[in-house]
């Protein structure tokens, strides 16, 4: 093992981000050569005077940048880079655009990863309307879609009413998804530079997405009841942004579901200075919950997106996008430029599932399986602090001392199970630290690869990370 120690006092930038770099620069003038053993996370934490948290991103981030590899039980060694291939992650775009999760994930891991719908057998009945589809509609599939049929219309106003409130069809737009759906809104209302408003905590998809196409973001303090009406106002008033995301119904990852008075609130800010609102309700249908959508409290700026995704099949990825009067086609337009079209075949099944009463089905089937699998998660973890709702397809774990997120991250892996870290979830470089990290548990085929995954995670948050050390 190399006595060397970095230099962290150069540069500029949080700490695992200096280290990174002197490691970097270590390897490349030969003080590390090829071979080299890193110090151990938790020898090298105690001797330059920071976390293990700290010294566990900057390995991390030279491991993604290929320039080190890690074996299980013998550390992490400097890569001979003549010889090595170069690294999928080495690409500066891409690492600041690909989050913290893996791009193809290992096969041989728990995935505690995904909310995507869980599999109840969803796919043959797919399979049927896709048959029926193709016998009756040769001719469309086989073109491009120019014209879109009422039906799908319709059927994105049945799947997006909710609480007493129905869109008018005039209003819908299909879309490949929520996600879609989301960045052809914000494509369509605000130009390159503008702001967009997200939650420090938020599906950071569509944030890392917004900064793609050229914008530039902001974010929003929340607490346990979402975003807080008085920094939203802030905000307006001094930066001005274009847009606000949100999640006003089981947030993700912190499963809140905001109060009426806030939606009421933020809707009148957002009124008063001319804020475009996207209200992402993909789990709302889900809930149970009958607090009024903000769409229909400010359906005047409101763009309500929702798809079937989580709790249909994520593979038909399918949605719409409830807009406010006389924005449609602006919509229909900017979608079509940023996603190259809808095709005939995916519009069709969506509106099927939906028109027939099916995909009301298999989302009230997926509630009822997703809340038997709440009740196994919340007896194994119980003792343990957690945010969960009953018909939500994750958990939002506090980790005990001593544990940081990414180091708890990196421990499930190395013992099978792959978790979110809170990086994953930032929409932005924050000082805050919440030392939590997403357990999804749509995944799992089985009650006994859950319950296993639990049981992992359970003797990790018990060890209190004694037992690992460190190395990825």
């Amino acid at each position: 093992m190399t006595n060397w120690l970095p230099d962290i006092s150069r540069g500029s930038g949080p700490v695992y981000l200096r280290l990174a770099d002197s490691i970097e620069t270590a390897i490349s003038s030969g003080a590390l050569p090829a071979g080299s053993k890193l110090p151990p996370q938790r020898n090298l934490a105690y001797d330059i005077g920071v976390t293990i948290g700290t010294i566990g991103r900057a390995y991390a981030l030279v491991h993604e940048r290929g320039l080190v590899a890690g074996e299980v039980g013998r550390g992490t060694y400097v890569l001979n880079r003549s010889e090595t291939p170069p690294s999928e992650q080495t690409d500066p775009l891409a690492i600041s655009l690909g989050g913290t999760r893996f791009q193809d994930a290992p096969a041989n891991k728990i995935r505690f990863d995904t909310t995507a719908a869980p599999d109840l057998g969803q796919g043959k009945i797919i399979a049927a309307i896709l048959s029926e589809i193709g016998e009756q509609h040769l001719a469309e599939i086989s073109s491009y879609s120019r014209s879109f049929p009422g039906n799908w219309f319709e059927a994105g106003r049945r799947w997006l009413a909710r609480s007493g409130w129905t869109p008018e069809v005039e209003n819908i737009v299909p879309t490949l998804g929520a996600h879609a759906a989301a960045i052809a809104v914000i494509a369509a209302v605000s130009a390159p530079g503008d702001k967009i408003v997200f939650e420090n905590l938020t599906y950071t998809q569509v944030s890392r997405s917004a900064r793609l196409l050229g914008r530039r973001t902001l974010t929003v303090d929340s607490d346990e009841q979402g975003v807080i009406p008085e920094d939203f106002e802030r905000l307006c008033q001094q930066q001005h942004p274009k847009v606000a995301f949100l999640m006003p119904t089981v947030h993700n990852p912190t499963v809140t579901i905001m109060p009426y008075e806030r939606r009421v609130a933020i809707a009148a800010i957002a009124r008063k200075h001319g804020v475009w609102l996207i209200e992402d309700d993909l789990y709302g249908g889900m809930a149970a919950d009958d607090t009024p959508l903000i769409a229909s409290l400010a359906p005047d700026r409101t763009f309500l997106v929702n798809g079937l995704s989580k709790s249909v099949a994520a593979g038909v990825r399918g949605g719409w996008v409830a807009c406010p009067p006389h924005f449609a086609q602006r919509i229909r337009v900017t979608h079509r430029m940023i996603t190259g079209g809808l095709p005939f075949i995916l519009a069709e099944t969506c509106a099927r599932l939906v028109e027939s009463g099916t995909a009301h089905e298999i989302r009230k089937q997926s509630v009822e399986e997703l809340s038997r699998r709440v009740r196994l998660a919340r007896e194994q973890l119980q003792g343990f602090d957690f945010q969960s709702h009953p018909h939500a397809p994750f958990l939002w774990l506090k980790l005990p001392e001593p544990w940081m997120s990414g180091t708890f991250k990196n421990a499930a892996f190395r013992d099978g199970v792959l978790v979110d870290d809170e990086d994953e979830f930032k929409a932005a470089r924050a000082e805050k630290s919440y030392h939590r990290v997403r357990v999804g548990f749509s995944s799992p085929k089985t009650s006994q690869e859950l319950i296993a995954g639990l049981m992992i995670l359970r003797r990790l948050l018990e060890n209190g990370g004694s037992a690992y050390d460190g190395e990825i």
